[in-house]
């Protein structure tokens, strides 16, 4: 029998030993999924087709949802900034009570989503809009929330479409002159994907559509090629595009079927949107949408269903079984915990949060354990499920006689089931939302 020296056994067993590992990664980063986490701005549930919305054509969301799943009840905070500190920490706005707008918790950095995948190996990027801190104050501020990552436009300090104002890793892209931010943000998420495509990943995508331009500057950010800003039609149409553009990226990458892709809005469509500049003034016009048969205005920065009720779809080829509508309740402090359960994380054990994990019910059909959802703007806030909704102060609404919220049932003309209801969600409020 043939021998080989012993520094060449040894040699060969490192070699194959090497391997072995590197297949075991390899099958281990296979079997935990990529995310597509997108964050549509500006988008209540009466906007897409898949909703009832008649106003505005939306055929890859659609295709989303007829080939996933669609959630019924699925509620933001009525604003950009609270809706972002729920998602990225899994805790009510109120947990947190020195973040005031476009601030973000220190002591909350290591205990993002984005951050506790990114210890656990995931890649990380996010793209588009930030909207938790001014970028030129802290330009790494994305890095130390977990992204490694990041193409962002400058928040309250330049444009976010036209000729944007971009932060790629902290520092101001030079070259943007003469191009479309969005095309831009989408441009750095696929390029991400296909540098990341043989480890898991996460790409964040909070979208700059739907929400109109930035109002606050000393000069108007400059008009689009019309002469004048997109209407919320247009941005719409926009918004699906690239949806489409995402699906078709990952699909070509061969990554489909192991990629997750959720879809959510951050609170209600807008009440009015900027159309055009004259000079310093700034041209508004109402946003109503048609769905079902009914004119839908915006509700944007209002507790009622307008601007609080918001589309959620979620996608998985081969694990989340085509057509599903669900009535789960779902609030935006849930993403946090469902992200991590996806991918096979622990919780840190020295966190609480608020969330409740829906992963269950994209994969294995179980309904999700949340009975109540909740929202807040300043003092005010309330708790709901899919049929009741009580405020702070005491209002209590059938949301299915009255989704306008235009008579309350007050305390002492409750009838059986109302009061049964006001109890338990009141009793709710004491237990779980003591402040």
């Amino acid at each position: 029998m043939f021998h080989l020296p012993k520094n060449i056994r040894l040699f060969l067993t490192s070699i194959l030993l090497c391997l072995a590992i590197s297949c075991s990664t390899r099958l281990m980063a296979a079997e935990r999924p990529n995310f597509v986490f997108i964050l549509a701005d500006d988008v209540g549930q009466e906007c897409l087709r898949c909703y009832g919305g008649e106003s505005y054509p939306t055929p890859n969301l659609d295709r989303l949802a007829k080939t996933g799943m669609r959630f019924e009840h699925c509620y933001s905070m009525p604003a950009c900034h609270p809706t972002r500190l729920a998602i990225m920490t899994g805790q009510y706005p109120f947990r947190n009570p020195d973040a005031k707008w476009g601030t973000f918790p220190t002591e909350r950095e290591a205990f993002t989503f984005s951050s506790i995948l990114r210890d656990d190996g995931y890649a990380t990027g996010v793209f588009g809009k930030w909207q938790l801190e001014l970028l030129k104050e802290n330009p790494d501020h994305a890095y130390r929330l977990g992204f490694d990552h990041s193409d962002l436009f400058g928040w309250h300090e330049g444009p976010r479409y036209y000729e944007p104002m971009i932060y790629q890793n902290g520092v101001v892209r030079e070259d943007t002159l003469g191009h479309y931010g969005p095309d831009l943000y989408l441009h750095s998420l696929i390029e991400f994907m296909k540098q990341n495509k043989d480890q898991p990943f996460l790409a964040y995508y909070p979208m700059a559509l739907c929400h109109d331009v930035t109002d606050d500057l000393d000069a108007s950010v400059p008009h689009g090629p019309l002469g004048r800003y997109d209407s919320y039609p247009e941005m719409i149409a926009e918004m699906d595009r690239n949806i489409g553009r995402i699906v078709a990226a990952l699909e070509a990458l061969k990554l489909r079927e192991n990629t997750v892709i959720l879809f959510v809005g951050d609170n209600g469509t807008p009440q009015r949107m900027i159309l055009r500049a004259e000079g310093k003034k700034l041209i508004r016009v109402p946003v109503v949408s048609l769905q079902n048969g009914e004119e839908i205005p915006g509700g944007k920065t209002t507790l009622l269903d307008t601007g609080t009720h918001v589309p959620l779809i979620a996608n998985w080829p081969g694990t989340i079984n085509a057509g599903q509508v669900v009535d789960d309740l779902v609030d935006m402090s849930d993403f946090w915990p469902t992200l991590l359960e996806l991918a096979g994380v622990e919780k840190p054990q020295n966190y609480s949060i608020d969330g409740i994990s829906f992963a269950k019910r994209l994969t294995n059909g179980e309904p999700t354990a949340r009975t109540w959802a909740y929202c807040e703007k300043g003092n005010r806030y309330w708790v709901r499920n899919q049929k009741w909704k009580l405020y702070n102060d005491g209002r209590l609404y059938d949301m299915e006689q009255d989704k306008w919220e235009t008579s309350p049932i007050k305390e002492g003309e409750d009838t059986a089931g109302a009061k049964s209801m006001r109890q338990t969600l009141r009793a709710e409020m004491e237990r779980k939302l003591a402040r």
